[in-house]
């Protein structure tokens, strides 16, 4: 008998992964939580039913979710994450040794537990001694914050269920608050090709460009993900991504990467006519 996991794109789009086993499943007080075994993208994460990342090509999104800003920033020091339970952005994070403070805030201790029993290659650097996780609803957190930090990185699931206020103007606000003079916001955008996910990026982005003086937005192609054509946000209160990339500098540190590299940097940033007009 064949097993396949089919994740709903769209109501009327679906894909679907040949699995060989399941690893976990758990119902946690926030979620349902699934680890599958995959033939073609290796280990696959499920948060209620909805793919999250997969083995194959999760580095495509933490790569560009991290390195984009860091090679903007000369002087990242605190970090804030919000969400990444999975440890991916964690694992990109920590390459670099002058960062000393990552706070990660997670919704769900169980997404923790249980990525670092069976996703070693995203978790493995959640216990670096940089790194603080804190247990509760990212809103909350970072309301009590003012001038605490260089970069927030906003890692997160769809803009509904648990990671609902973290697509809101009060979130982006308390963020900017949270934010030191020269600070960067990253955050997932979502996709731009379907309808249903559509409205959910032009939204954000509109909400992020009422609150941040300099507000755009980045591409990449992640096969796995809805339409695989997904963006990021790029918020500043003074480096702009393309005019302020020291490609030269983040070069001589020598991150290894298998997607990212300035060239891509550069061109991440030229978006096609129909997302243009989508964020107006």
């Amino acid at each position: 008998m064949e097993l396949w996991y089919t994740d709903q794109h769209t109501k009327a789009v679906q894909f679907s992964i040949k699995s060989k086993r399941q690893l976990a499943s758990h119902q946690s007080e926030i979620q349902r939580i699934d680890i599958l075994e995959t033939y073609e993208y290796g280990r696959v994460l499920v948060l209620d039913g909805e793919l999250m990342i997969t083995e194959k090509d999760e580095f495509i999104y933490h790569e560009m979710i991290t390195h984009v800003s860091m090679a903007v920033h000369p002087n990242v020091r605190d970090v804030l994450v919000i969400g990444a339970g999975d440890g991916g952005t964690i694992r990109e994070l920590v390459k670099y040794p002058f960062i000393e403070n990552i706070d990660m805030v997670e919704v769900d201790k169980d997404v923790v537990t249980l990525c670092m029993v069976h996703m070693p290659f995203t978790a493995c650097k959640l216990q670096d001694p940089r790194v603080h996780m804190y247990f509760e609803e990212g809103l909350r957190f970072v309301r009590a914050q003012k001038a605490e930090y260089d970069l927030i990185i906003v890692d997160c699931a769809d803009a509904y269920g648990p990671a609902e206020g973290l697509f809101t103007r009060e979130f982006y606000g308390n963020c900017f608050k949270a934010l030191r003079d020269d600070g960067i916001l990253i955050n997932q955008h979502e996709s731009p090709f379907y309808s249903e996910h559509s409205m959910t990026v032009q939204k954000a982005h509109k909400q992020i460009a009422a609150v941040f003086p300099l507000s755009m937005v980045y591409q990449c192609h992640i096969p796995s993900y809805p339409s695989g054509h997904w963006l990021f946000g790029f918020a500043s209160k003074k480096y702009h991504p393309i005019d302020d990339l020291k490609d030269g500098y983040w070069n001589a540190l020598d991150i290894k990467t298998r997607y990212y590299n300035t060239d891509l940097h550069r061109g991440c940033f030229y978006l096609p006519t129909y997302v243009k007009e989508l964020l107006g």
